[in-house]
């Protein structure tokens, strides 16, 4: 039998490609292997995030005792119909203001699995990627859309937030994290003045430590703009954004969000 003429192409991405046909139809391998991958992005949707356990491993990070919160969506459900209540704090939450350079809230988003598989060690490298800044304690977010950080970063008193959230699974990645940075966040900031470093997920996506670099990049032009989103976008030569020189394909792994969702918004989006 001769080989497949797609299987090279496989090899270099997760897209499903060269399904084939039989009749008029899938073949039944590629039918069950889509069958399979709906479950696991539904799987990741609807799984909880074990807050504890994150917890747990967020302390090794040394910059202060986790703080848990959740959105005024009171369950999964609701979370999904209502994504206007996920950008909100459930009623009575309380959060001491530290005034620290940098806030940082992981949010369970559309994806527990993301967080959980990445969110730890992406924190552990944009703390190491960013000496001499100061950092809040880190926030755990549940039931959260991206927004929900602004709140958080206002009560806060951060200069910066640093949102790291699982984004909405697909039917060939369901452990994706995003990162979602806003300069003086306050509740009624645009999605236009955010910017987002997607689709992390070594080794087949960015890896931690790349994403870490770019977003430090963002965190220091922020600073020095006064501003995030759509003014922080990176159109000069390469380094322009990061003094110590990022590559043009870490200027690619950043995305300046529209509210139009446009061609800048990543597509991947847990808003």
């Amino acid at each position: 039998m001769s080989a497949d003429p797609w299987d090279a192409l496989r090899e270099h991405t997760q897209a499903r490609i060269g399904l084939g046909r039989a009749g008029a139809g899938m073949p039944t391998r590629r039918h069950l292997e889509l069958v399979a991958a709906h479950a696991t992005a539904r799987d990741a949707v609807h799984t909880p995030l074990d807050v504890a356990a994150l917890a747990t491993r967020l302390r090794t990070l040394d910059i202060g005792d986790p703080l848990p919160v959740a959105s005024a969506a009171p369950d999964r459900a609701t979370y999904l119909l209502r994504p206007d209540l996920g950008r909100e704090l459930a009623a009575g939450t309380v959060l001491p203001s530290v005034g620290a350079d940098i806030g940082v809230t992981l949010c369970d988003g559309l994806s527990a699995m993301a967080l959980h598989t990445h969110g730890v060690e992406l924190a552990r490298e944009i703390i190491a990627a960013l000496p001499g800044w100061t950092f809040a304690a880190p926030v755990i977010a549940t039931q959260a859309r991206v927004a929900l950080g602004d709140e958080i970063g206002s009560r806060l008193g951060v200069g910066t937030m640093l949102v790291l959230i699982g984004e909405r699974p697909g039917l060939s990645v369901a452990d994706s994290l995003g990162v979602y940075l806003t300069h003086h966040p306050r509740p009624g900031r645009t999605d236009a003045e955010r910017n987002c470093v997607s689709n992390i997920r070594p080794p087949h996506g960015l890896g931690y430590r790349h994403a870490a670099r770019v977003v430090a990049a963002l965190v220091a032009g922020a600073r020095r703009l006064g501003a995030s989103g759509v003014a922080l976008k990176d159109t000069g030569p390469a380094g322009a954004l990061d003094p110590s020189g990022s590559s043009h394909a870490e200027r690619l792994a950043t995305y300046p969000l529209d509210q139009s969702r446009g061609a800048h918004a990543t597509p991947n989006t847990a808003e």
